[in-house]
């Protein structure tokens, strides 16, 4: 007979793998399915991991090209591109990180089921034929990208995030369809590397969830870097043929179509939950009308002993914040107190500048009339940032007009991904604007604009 467990984790992603260490790590026998090869889910195989190490290559030879000159560090001849190595390189990057994720189960523990998982009732689950009894399921799939009606994605020359990241030619001109934290990072990496790109998005901004003022600086930086908007469009056509693709356009709001060629089209419209043939719904768990499954506080589906975490439940499609909730479901399901905070999850966009968010934005302040006061400081004003030689951007703080607790903070700006952090603490133990301010950062260091935006929310910024 094969094995029963306590917990079975279906899908390796950080939500996935996570939460089965974690379990592990709590004495529950603990198995996770996963049908690729390799573990890590789409993060680390086609998601997170390999666009990073894309960018950081990119942002590499964008210096070596045209920024490392005013540094005085000049570059004899031509500085030419090898993009077979810089792809062999982020294929060495992603087997190092899931290698690592292997690693962790054998050394916790932790049963990897190979192959497809499938429940068959509450408390069985088929692996490839072969069934297995647990105490508890975890669903853990995550998402896949969001399809458009009228574009055949062939991954070659209309192409998902996935075909995006395998590119083996720079495309002349690069269509980006969706103005997204996807889009505008793979963007940013083939306009480094020399294509023209065209970012199509339907609604009037970019990365709609964004503070506003964040949202319209960032646009106007990528735009100085020579990425192309055409916003309020709609994409409603494509024709291939061995010269490229034709996309036809119209107004989001209507009006008369046009057309626009590119070598290839990236398709990044969003992600929507992975749940089709997982043999949840014949169980009797419950979605809501996004194919999500639904779950209460406690991560449990309408069916005792299925939970859910991750980008198939509810929130933001982040791996962190699955990584969150799987570290909470297993600390629920061992008998302990599992929580997450949703109010203090970051988000980060890996551009050059990076964008990184926490909280409340200021136009959602506004939508709920909350009294708050604002803080600013630009990175034009911060030593070490002039040392850089990266300017561009600013920290922007929110605080309650009364108490004076942090309610949101948005970073435009050299390494926001990383200053932002310091602003998450800050919300996760309730933190005032006060606080930060009086809390001595080292100098010259970036995260003094973190200091002086805080010192800015009461008006007594020291260095502008």
């Amino acid at each position: 007979m094969p094995d029963s467990f306590d917990v079975i984790v279906i899908g390796s992603g950080p939500g996935g793998y996570v939460c089965a260490i974690r379990a592990a790590q709590l004495g529950l026998k603990t198995a996770c399915i996963e049908k690729r090869a390799t573990l890590g889910g789409t993060c680390l195989n086609v998601g997170c991991i390999p666009s990073k190490a894309l960018l950081q290559s990119s942002e590499h030879f964008e210096e070596a090209n045209h920024k490392l000159a005013e540094h005085g560090v000049m570059i004899g001849g031509t500085v030419s591109l090898d993009l077979a190595r810089m792809q062999a390189r982020k294929g060495e990057v992603v087997t190092a990180n899931t290698k690592g994720v292997e690693f962790l189960f054998k050394k916790n523990k932790v049963t990897w089921l190979k192959g497809e998982g499938r429940i068959t009732a509450p408390g069985k689950v088929s692996v490839d034929g072969t069934e297995y009894e647990t105490k508890n399921i975890v669903i853990a799939t995550g998402s896949e990208s969001i399809p458009l009606p009228g574009l055949e994605v062939d991954e070659a020359q209309i192409v998902t995030s996935t075909g995006g990241l395998e590119l083996s030619a720079v495309p002349k001109h690069l269509v980006v369809i969706g103005g997204g934290y996807i889009g505008l990072e793979l963007g940013s990496v083939w306009k480094r590397l020399g294509a023209e790109v065209t970012v199509v998005e339907f609604l009037d901004r970019l990365v709609p969830a964004m503070d506003l003022e964040v949202g319209k600086a960032f646009e106007r930086i990528l735009g100085k870097q020579g990425i192309k908007f055409r916003l309020k469009t709609k994409v409603t056509g494509a024709t291939k043929s061995p010269e490229g693709v034709t996309l036809t356009l119209e107004p989001a709001e209507g009006g008369a179509a046009e057309t626009l060629t590119a070598d290839v089209v990236l398709l990044a419209i969003g992600r929507r939950a992975y749940s089709e043939g997982l043999g949840a719904k014949e169980a009797g768990v419950a979605f809501d009308e996004r194919g999500r499954v639904t779950v209460d506080a406690k991560f449990a589906t309408n069916v005792p002993g299925i939970f859910a975490i991750g980008d198939v439940i509810t929130g933001p499609m982040l791996a962190h914040k699955a990584e969150e909730e799987g570290v909470a479901v297993a600390e629920i399901l061992a008998g302990q107190h599992g929580h997450v905070n949703y109010a203090a999850i970051p988000g980060v966009v890996y551009t050059w500048p990076e964008v990184a968010t926490v909280g409340e934005t200021e136009e959602q302040l506004k939508a709920r009339n909350a009294p708050y006061k604002v803080g600013k400081f630009p990175f034009t004003a911060n030593a070490r940032a002039r040392a850089m030689a990266s300017t561009d951007g600013f920290v922007k703080i929110l605080a309650d007009k009364a108490t004076d607790r942090v309610l949101g903070a948005h970073i435009i700006g050299p390494d926001a991904g990383t200053l932002i952090a310091e602003l998450v603490m800050a919300m996760e133990f309730g933190a005032s604007a006060e606080d930060i301010a009086r809390t001595c950062h080292a100098h010259p260091a970036l995260n003094e604009a973190v200091k002086e935006a805080a010192l800015a929310v009461d008006g007594r910024a020291l260095h502008i």
